[in-house]
């Protein structure tokens, strides 16, 4: 039986002009990583590519439509035409509009709805086209998200440790309750936040803390509103602003009570670790809109660490517990893979300057995983329970950042509308990782230099010194020495990072671990893209090792990527001609031939800086340089002797 071309396939041999809109919309979906950034130029693109008028992604949610992107003068949704095809999975049209689902079979409710996009007269070629725009705004759609997803888990992830840190030192219970409601407002963007605990003898729900009640304790039915139904059903409940059924289950008493208005809220049930239900996590008007499913999540899982610290006594021991498995879990995602004796080498090393508490410099092009060793030394040192905090001082202007490293106190400048710890207090026992520290302005640099010193920071617009026992890991692609020359880092400051140095070597001096990392890259890839693992063929190993890869580790993780998601379904092997490489801007670099040479001198030039290259790249293995060069190794020696070039041959 023939297997039918998949359709984005088949429209480009009939409209081969829809390559160049092919090609964009992949680009965007393996470079971009905010979806509604994709949204904005991949419909606009669309659009103008089916000459129409109107063109929006709608969600249908709780019998209501919302626009997650649109291109054109915005129009009503046709919300019959919506619900139709919502319910049959199949595109339908009417009048000037024409509908289709974005993922048939996928139960997402996302639908493309198109207004004017075609004549009758071509409306078949029209269709299709439309069909295969819509495969590959899918496929970009689901890549962004999943990126999206797996950086949102990291963050709280990491957020977790975090407040973990904060919560052992609290062994009273109402100063606890209060900095759980304040974590989960700081994290989920709410403007209210109560724990609710059940008083089941009485029926009756104890909600801490409760602002602008007497004594700050609210006392409700345990039947009552959303925080009750959420108790009795043991399930969590959402309710949305703008859907007025919703709205009815608010019980609105205690929103008079409290000269409050509740518009939008999220509560989840609180567990002991038996599997009792003892309460509820409750937040209250989420900030510029709705809570959304990923909110729903996070706030579980941080009802379940609030559950284990407020159950018994043992909250200290269980927290510590929790915080070493989220540390393992970190540490499992984190590794330099390779066998190159540079990066064995310095596998070793990191180990050992783990267990110290020495100040450690980390050397290396873009793209070669400064942070990924800094995140080694975190999690094999005796501070892997604690927080590891990032921040890139290339981002960070002067003025920005002595807040963003010390926090600021409330009022302290026209937008400091809150106290806020910096980078220092939230990595106060564990780890600063300092990237780009060759960016950072001198007068910043001064600043860094006394806290390391004096251990201590003061918040901006405080006066109080708060110590700080954080260990510093900085970066740089750049030779902070050569910046001391030039007066642009200090000295002072130099020194007191650089007492142990680590320097990852570029990707294209470990030929040994290229096939290696591919490998790895693809098999991690293949399974988030829910296909089997694909395979290299002799010739793309053999084009993988040719390449010089500019972007280091970093372009080969974006290739191997690329492949897995965008390769075909049945494809299973991949060869040479599908390693599609991105030029780098300094890819195209001039040797040494010079230019006032005549034709032959400067093709004599050529050659023996190829070689001398190939050489320097098998590191001194002619047999090595020879295959690469497509030479047997004796007439390499011969090609040398016939150049001019020293031979040393055994």
């Amino acid at each position: 039986m023939a297997i039918a071309e998949p359709s984005s396939l088949a429209i480009l041999r009939v409209h081969p002009g829809l390559a160049d809109v092919s090609a964009k919309l992949f680009y965007w979906t393996a470079t971009e990583h905010d979806l509604t950034a994709y949204l904005q130029q991949a419909l606009t693109l669309v659009c103008e590519t089916l000459e129409g008028e109107y063109l929006a992604i709608a969600k249908g949610e709780k019998g209501q439509w919302r626009t997650l992107g649109s291109s054109g003068p915005r129009r009503p949704l046709p919300t019959e035409l919506l619900a139709e095809v919502l319910d049959r999975d199949l595109p339908a049209g009417e009048g000037d509009w024409y509908v289709a689902p974005l993922s048939p079979g996928s139960q997402s409710g996302e639908m493309l709805a198109a207004f004017r996009l075609w004549s009758k007269a071509d409306a078949q070629n029209s269709k299709r086209r439309f069909e295969a725009l819509s495969e590959w705004l899918r496929i970009g759609v689901e890549q962004i998200r999943t990126r999206q997803q797996e950086r949102d888990r990291a963050t709280r992830l990491q957020a977790i440790l975090e407040i973990a840190a904060q919560w052992q030192q609290t062994h009273e219970m109402n100063p606890l309750l209060v900095q759980m409601a304040e974590t989960a407002i700081r994290l989920l963007s709410a403007e209210r936040a109560s724990i609710f605990l059940w008083d089941k003898a009485n029926r009756t729900l104890v909600g801490r803390p409760a602002l602008g009640v007497e004594g700050g304790e609210l006392r409700i039915p345990d039947d009552a509103g959303i925080v009750g139904q959420t108790v009795q059903s043991g399930e969590p409940r959402r309710v949305d602003a703008d859907v007025a059924i919703e709205q009815r289950e608010i019980d609105r008493r205690v929103d008079r009570n409290l000269k409050f208005e509740t518009r939008s809220l999220l509560a989840v049930p609180l567990r002991g670790s038996s599997g009792e239900l003892f309460g509820a996590f409750e937040l209250i008007n989420k900030i510029g809109g709705n809570f959304t499913d990923e909110d729903q999540e996070a706030l579980t899982e941080l009802a379940a660490h609030a559950a284990v610290a407020l159950e018994n006594t043992q909250e200290l021991e269980k927290l510590l517990s929790t915080k070493r498995q989220v540390a393992e879990q970190a540490a499992q995602g984190v590794q330099l893979i390779g066998n190159a004796p540079a990066i064995v080498a310095l596998r070793s090393t990191v180990r050992r300057v783990a267990e110290t508490e020495l100040a450690v410099l980390v050397l290396g092009e873009n793209g070669t995983g400064k942070e990924v060793v800094a995140q080694m030394v975190h999690y094999h040192s005796l501070r892997r329970s604690e927080p590891f905090v990032a921040v890139n001082c290339a981002a960070l202007t002067e003025t920005l950042l002595e807040s963003e490293l010390f926090g600021h106190e409330k009022g302290a400048f026209t937008d400091a509308r809150e106290t806020r710890q910096g980078k220092f207090e939230l990595a106060a026992s564990g780890t600063l990782f300092l990237d780009e520290i060759g960016d950072m302005s001198l007068g910043g640099q001064a600043k860094l230099l006394r806290v390391l010193e004096e251990k201590v920071v003061v918040r901006v617009g405080g006066s109080a010194s708060i110590p700080t026992n954080a260990r510093v890991i900085a970066a740089t692609n750049q030779s902070l020495a050569d910046l001391v020359r030039a007066r642009k880092f200090r000295e002072d400051l130099y020194f007191r990072l650089n007492v142990v140095t680590l320097e990852l070597p570029p990707l294209r001096e470990r030929d040994e671990d290229v096939v290696l990392l591919a490998e790895h890259f693809l098999k991690h890839f293949s399974a988030l893209a829910r296909r089997k693992p694909l395979k290299f063929t002799a010739a793309a190993k053999k084009r993988l090792l040719a390449h010089d890869w500019p972007g280091n580790v970093r372009e080969l993780r974006n290739l191997m990527e690329r492949l897995a998601y965008l390769s075909a379904e049945d494809q299973d092997k991949l060869d040479a001609p599908d390693l599609a490489f991105i030029m780098s801007p300094g890819a195209a670099r001039s040797g040494g031939v010079e230019l006032d040479a005549t034709l032959s001198e400067g093709t004599r030039q050529f050659q023996i800086e190829f070689i001398q290259q190939h050489i320097q790249r098998a590191r001194g293995n002619m047999t090595t340089a020879a295959e690469r060069l497509g030479l047997h190794r004796s007439n390499l020696y011969r090609k040398m002797r016939q150049l001019g070039m020293d031979v040393a041959e055994e």
